[in-house]
């Protein structure tokens, strides 16, 4: 079981860094299965990715604290207007270009909804 755990993060994870430069694969879930996946299987692996001073502390405000910085929810709102919103100018598919659309809606509330962690509380 450890190793398909172990596998399963492994995977999880290169989606997570590919979804970091395509705007349809998202990062975040991919990063939490991965957490999840070298939490019971790695533990070297479960501390890299939590220690990681790219996205340790994202993982850790999501899993922890349920939500994210306002800098962050700015961050990735106009990263996702800025890219698919770009995608969608440049597809030539009417019924793409809507299913773009509705993606950008749902990653956008999705982001919208989660609760803004102040940051003095995060330093404490």
């Amino acid at each position: 079981m450890k190793k398909l755990l172990f596998v399963s993060g492994i995977i999880s994870l290169l989606l997570g860094g590919i979804g970091i430069v395509l705007p349809l694969l998202p990062t975040t879930p991919f990063l939490l299965v991965s957490c999840y996946c070298f939490s019971k299987s790695s533990g070297k692996l479960y501390k890299y990715l939590t220690e990681n001073k790219i996205f340790g502390q994202y993982i850790k405000d999501y899993k922890e604290k349920k939500g994210i910085t306002l800098k962050n929810k700015i961050s990735a709102l106009i990263f996702i207007f800025l890219s698919i919103g770009y995608s969608i100018y440049r597809a030539k598919s009417f019924h793409l270009k809507g299913f773009l659309i509705i993606v950008l809606i749902c990653v956008s509330y999705h982001i919208l909804s989660l609760k803004i962690i102040n940051k003095k509380i995060m330093e404490v």
